[in-house]
């Protein structure tokens, strides 16, 4: 893979550098400016918190790993890292950058973290881009819109080194679901097929770009349900498993559902949501508005409760009378790349502006139209949330409802199929089903 990414990366880097000199023309600054980041202390402790590096720094270059570093870049120049390498006992010290990319980099390497200071240009001139941990002494991030807004629209295109990655870390967590599939199979607690989960990505809760969900029977109607239960339900009904896993810091988000033994009903249904899903990847093409796939998806699904028997009323009354919220309360999906949720998906322009979210539909993450280049993910799910369904029971259409049907399913507690999938000037590629099918 390491062949490959060193062919990639020398455009991947001329389309940084490119996008970089145009945000910093329009900001007026001449040079940008990205901290790695460094460990947060807990409150009144002496250990920190798992370190998260900043995603403006970790889209130059594979380091994950390399709190207090810096990048430096001037249009123009070579680019530069600060590469902290402490002297220091008490823990593991990173080691000196190896590897395909370090030829494209001017490196120096300082002990202390104050020693970056003297390598950084005039702070006056520079957009600092980082959060409020990043400081040192007198340098703040400032974040200015103009470089901001520029950076995240175009961050939505992904490089061919970036899909590279991608299609490394679905490889990665298609393993890890196998791998959990078979511990729910085999009766595993929820934090027994985590554990199944983590041993076959190779990675530590902390390293996966996302806490994962696990969740057995009812707890598949809890969208973010994150317990981990010690002990294995007498009978395990049904499996809901989101987890993904990460590639030099570029994530995968894949979720699956599936039915236990002696549960045909809710295989039935799986299977509908599954065949909706891939209808609804078939639609990830250049020029398709993301708004009204997801309103789409509502019309789908709605078709799908009314084939199981849970609703009597049509598609479009289920849409227009909120019924289908109900049953798919989130959103179809969102842009991924270096973090799950990616930044960019409401900008209507690189410039900036917001492009808002369709009336009743508040938790969509994105509402751009699909250009070639983005990777989105598409996630529909029917549930059966108590909260949510206790509402439908007071609306006047509630005799529409199968109640009694309904409540025999309320023990699998939900379905969600998701996959991460590339909008291409033709056919969609399915990171997710292609590295399944690998396997």
């Amino acid at each position: 893979m390491n062949d490959a990414l060193a062919a990639l990366y020398p455009q991947h880097l001329a389309t940084l550098r490119e996008r970089t000199d145009t945000a910093l023309a329009r900001g007026g600054f001449e040079h940008l400016v990205v901290p790695a980041g460094r460990p947060i202390t807990k409150f009144l402790d002496d250990q920190d918190y798992p370190f998260i590096v900043n995603p403006h720094f970790k889209h130059w270059l594979p380091l994950v790993d390399a709190p207090g570093s810096w990048l430096v870049y001037t249009p123009g120049e070579k680019p530069k890292l600060v590469f902290l390498q402490p002297r220091d006992y008490w823990h593991v010290v990173p080691e000196a950058p190896t590897g395909y990319w370090v030829d494209h980099f001017d490196i120096v390497v300082v002990r202390k973290a104050a020693d970056a200071i003297a390598e950084l240009p005039g702070l006056a001139r520079s957009a600092v881009i980082g959060d409020q941990h990043c400081g040192l002494e007198d340098i703040v991030a400032n974040n200015p819109p103009e470089v901001i807004d520029h950076l995240h629209y175009h961050r939505a295109f992904k490089t061919p080194y970036e899909l590279e990655l991608m299609r490394e870390a679905s490889r990665r967590g298609t393993r890890g679901h196998r791998a959990a599939e078979r511990a729910f199979r085999e009766g595993a607690s929820e934090l027994g097929i985590h554990q199944a989960y983590l041993a076959a990505v190779g990675q530590l809760d902390a390293e996966l770009p996302y806490a994962s969900i696990v969740g057995l029977n009812e707890h598949g109607a809890v969208l973010h349900y994150t317990n981990f239960d010690r002990s294995a339900p007498a009978d395990s009904r049904s499996f809901l498993i989101d987890a993904g896993a990460s590639a030099s810091g570029y994530a995968s988000d894949i979720t699956r559902t599936y039915a236990g033994k002696n549960a045909g009903e809710f295989q039935a249904l799986i299977d509908s949501v599954d065949a909706a899903e891939q209808s609804f990847v078939a639609r990830v093409r250049a020029g398709q508005s993301y708004p009204e796939l997801h309103v789409h998806a509502h019309h789908v699904l709605a078709g799908v409760l009314r084939e199981h028997g849970f609703i009597r009323m049509s598609a479009e009354s289920a849409v227009e009378t909120g019924v289908s919220s109900a049953f798919f309360p989130h959103g179809l999906g969102h842009g991924i790349g270096m973090q799950v949720h990616d930044v960019g998906g409401f900008q209507a322009a690189e410039t900036g502006g917001t492009i808002a979210k369709p009336e009743g539909h508040p938790y969509l993450r994105l509402t751009r139209k699909l250009e070639a280049g983005m990777v989105v993910t598409i996630e529909p799910g029917i549930y059966f949330i108590d909260m949510l369904l206790a509402e439908l029971k007071d609306k006047p259409f509630s005799g529409d409802i199968d109640w009694a049907r309904v409540d025999a399913f309320r023990k699998y507690g939900g379905i969600r199929i998701e996959d991460d999938v590339v909008c291409t000037a033709s056919e969609p590629e399915n990171l997710t089903r292609d590295a399944f099918a690998l396997l």
